[in-house]
């Protein structure tokens, strides 16, 4: 794919493959004048220096064998070209930076689980996952007999991808810097899962920061599993409106992909609607887990009831304008203290009470205590809040309270353009999305928002009414007399609003 438009490659066959199968790659691209191999090969183990040294070996070839060569892009065997040529050339001359991940190794929380600062005070000899045994008794005795190691005082190490792509001259200045920094050498050759850090460190350590674009070219996803998405033949329309050049990982047998990404890169005519929308709308997707929907609800902390005095009242809506507007008018009619999406807006205004307020994750964790605190604020036993009807984790723990809990479910119908704007909003879609993408996601959209509201139904809540836009606004007035427990004069007062269902 690459040098059928003149792109250079260097090549470092992993020494663990059969030689036979180096024989026969090398044969093929013997007399091709735009590939080298790496002088020396070695065998590479999974979070060992080996993938590092195997990778600055090639680099080595390619900048002594190309020297027009302007770029150098980190790829593996999975990756290929979700661009044309053309476009990553002129993406590429267009901002004189260097792209790579690198962020903080310790202020950052780019390390989720695991080890952290055990990567780099300690010394690995052992491969984690070929020889567990050794690895950790290794990593036991140095911990009991104390045997840390301080990090170059010089060098702030920094985290990040393996996909890279970095200027020539930043390349020339790295190669110069393994020569005279021995130091510095030895210290990442014992590191474990250097392939994250060594590149990323040394960019950061060499090149200003204003020349660094702190971001990887190379589009790949996770699951929830922390095992890499495979894509396969039906999903060449998804990877081209990525906002990427190349991608990881396509499966082996994804054949025809293979060959459609090949002519697409030689296509200088090619051109490119952007949505950007892959890793959103495979997190929406995927997460409809163990029910064969979503995953199953988590545990919460069990916090005292809110009080059996005190009555609780939740608005739930999908569309978040038309709750708003409902609240804004019952607050006018019957200046009870209403509260916009507290649990699910970050922007929602609220008072301060002490910090618990400050993040969604704040309020969701400490929920029961936040909602008592409310009632306190505003010295009141009556309190209406709104609530999204996926929140349903929320809606069974509040409803299950000793106090009184009533659910106003506002149902409101979905037109194919208001689901469209939904998924852009979300981040499922976007301007650029082809119409056949939408198309194929809009059922799932709705489907999923019916499935919200079922599930409502299925909880069989002691107090839930449904307001319905098909109804007559006197019937929303006899909701809202029992929902709020007001006059029907205040109720038809709220309900008069003419553009109450307006997108």
């Amino acid at each position: 794919m690459l040098t059928a438009v003149g792109d250079y490659i260097a090549i470092h066959f992993d020494a663990r493959a059969k030689p036979e199968h180096f024989e026969q790659i090398k044969t093929e691209l013997g007399d091709n004048p735009n590939v080298v191999f790496a002088r020396k090969r070695i065998k590479c183990g999974w979070g060992e220096w080996s993938l590092v040294q195997a990778t600055l070996y090639a680099v080595e070839a390619a900048v002594d064998a190309f020297p027009r060569a302007t770029h150098f892009y980190m790829l593996s065997g999975d990756c290929a070209p979700i661009k044309s040529a053309s476009y990553a050339h002129e993406f590429l001359d267009s901002s004189d930076v260097d792209y790579i991940e690198s962020f903080d190794y310790f202020e950052s929380d780019w390390i989720k689980t695991g080890m952290k600062e055990e990567r780099l005070i300690y010394r690995h000899f052992f491969n984690e996952r070929t020889q567990p045994k050794r690895f950790y008794a290794s990593y036991n005795l140095q911990t009991k007999l104390g045997l840390t190691r301080e990090i170059p005082r010089d060098v702030q190490v920094q985290i990040g991808s393996q996909w890279w792509c970095l200027r020539r001259r930043t390349i020339e200045w790295i190669i110069d810097f393994t020569r005279k920094r021995r130091d510095v050498m030895r210290f990442f050759r014992t590191t474990w899962i250097p392939d994250e850090t060594f590149f990323q460190t040394l960019v950061r350590h060499l090149v200003p920061e204003k020349e660094i674009s702190t971001r990887t070219l190379t589009f790949l996803m996770f699951t929830d599993y922390g095992m890499p998405v495979t894509f396969y033949n039906d999903h060449y329309d998804l990877l081209l409106g990525q906002d990427y050049l190349f991608t990881r990982k396509i499966s082996p047998e994804a054949l025809e992909l293979k060959r459609r990404l090949g002519t697409l890169y030689a296509n200088d005519n090619a051109t490119f609607q952007i949505s950007d929308e892959g890793r959103s709308l495979f997190k929406f997707l995927s997460a409809r887990g163990r029910d064969g929907r979503r995953f199953a609800s988590r545990f919460w902390e069990t916090e005292s009831s809110l009080g059996r005095e005190r009555e609780l009242m939740i608005v739930v809506c999908k569309k978040w304008h038309v709750a708003k507007r409902l609240m804004e008018r019952i607050r006018q009619v019957t200046n009870l203290p209403a509260i916009e999406y507290l649990f699910n807006e970050e922007s929602t205004a609220l008072p301060d009470l002490g910090g618990i307020q400050g993040t969604l994750a704040k309020r969701t964790r400490h929920r029961r205590a936040l909602m008592r605190m409310l009632f306190d604020y505003y010295e009141t036993d009556r309190l209406i809040v709104c609530m999204d009807p996926g929140s349903i984790d929320l809606l069974q723990d509040f409803c299950g309270d000793r106090a009184t809990t009533k659910l106003l479910e506002v149902q409101c119908d979905f037109t194919d353009e208001y689901l469209i704007g939904h998924a852009m909003r979300v981040g499922l879609a976007g301007e650029q999305t082809p119409e056949d993408t939408l198309e194929r996601l809009l059922p799932t959209i709705r489907g999923d928002m019916t499935y919200e509201s079922d599930s409502i139904r299925d909880a069989d809540f002691e107090n839930h009414l449904i307001l319905r836009e098909s109804d007559e606004r006197d019937q929303h007035a006899d909701l809202l007399v029992r929902f709020l427990d007001i006059s029907r004069e205040k109720a038809q007062e709220i309900t008069q609003q003419d553009h109450l269902f307006a997108d």
